[in-house]
């Protein structure tokens, strides 16, 4: 076992890991104890995650984050966590906005995470029309089924399945499972990046709006489900997801972004946050509204 710690104030803005794991960003993260999503942190409990093969377990605690993991997995941490992220200069240069000062006010340490494309893609196909723990539960319920179990420390985990092996399966294997009318989606997208027809990952190389198109070549993938993929696992900190907090937000408090298209609203609202690190404020009221009393 390889383990490590690291001292929370030698991060720029700090790091909430509760609330950067359950803001609906990830869902290929667990928790041991079983209750991730719940709406109740749980310091003591340990958040674990699969990535090539590697398991890594992480916790916060007493302004301590450690890990353990079946690796040396320092850099692995760092990225799946950004922890390199200046999350100081990137809230000091947001917009005088008050929606979005409170958001940062609220939730200071939520960092934007960065997951592997293929899961991101299948989880946020998941996600129609879905609560975040019962995405949670899909896709929970695919690693088990159908992902590769690995031991680690005395216990069992399970990798998300491949694309190989998602494309194996049948939509009504997948119906069992609860994906409901989304199960077909799955197998179909598998299927193309199985074949080799397409693959999230070739939209890291194109300019934003080219690669959400490219995203939206996937079957069940549209402008949000796109933006989602590139935002939290492609690395375009500018996307904006319009979903239905966010639309709630362009109604309430920026009217004058609706621009009557997806595209064109997101873009206006892109605009209004700040351009470069647009996301990273989306993510943040996207929290605030979902979450606030």
């Amino acid at each position: 076992m390889h383990s490590g710690e690291l001292d929370l104030e030698a991060l720029s803005g700090g790091l909430d890991l509760y609330r950067t794991l359950e803001s609906g960003q990830t869902y290929l993260w667990r928790r041991t104890d079983g209750a991730m999503y719940g709406g109740e942190p749980a310091p003591e409990a340990w958040y674990y995650t699969v990535v090539d093969g590697a398991v890594v377990r992480v916790r916060s605690e007493d302004g301590v984050l450690e890990w353990e993991a079946s690796i040396a997995a320092e850099p692995l941490v760092r990225r799946l966590l950004r922890l390199d992220d200046d999350l100081e200069a990137i809230v000091a240069a947001a917009p005088d906005d008050p929606l979005l000062d409170e958001a940062y006010a609220a939730y200071r340490g939520m960092r934007l995470i960065d997951d592997p494309p293929f899961g991101t893609l299948i989880s946020f196909i998941c996600s129609a029309q879905m609560r975040v723990d019962r995405i949670h539960d899909m896709v929970s319920a695919l690693a088990r089924e159908y992902g590769e179990p690995i031991a680690f420390d005395g216990r069992t985990y399970h990798a998300f399945p491949t694309p190989e092996r998602l494309a194996a399966a049948t939509a009504d294997e997948l119906r069992e499972l609860g994906l409901g009318y989304r199960a077909p989606y799955v197998v179909r997208t598998a299927e193309m990046v199985a074949d080799g027809e397409a693959h999230p990952e070739v939209a890291r190389d194109l300019e934003y709006e080219d690669a959400r198109e490219y995203l939206k070549r996937f079957v069940g993938v549209g402008d949000k489900v796109a933006d989602c993929v590139l935002l939290f696992s492609l690395g375009f900190d500018q996307a904006v997801p319009l979903d239905t907090w966010l639309k709630t937000a362009v109604e309430e408090y920026y009217p004058d972004c609706d621009r009557g298209s997806y595209a064109a609203t997101s873009r206006a609202l892109r605009e209004r946050f700040g351009g470069e690190y647009a996301g990273y404020a989306q993510t943040y009221v996207f929290h605030h509204l979902r979450t606030r009393e």
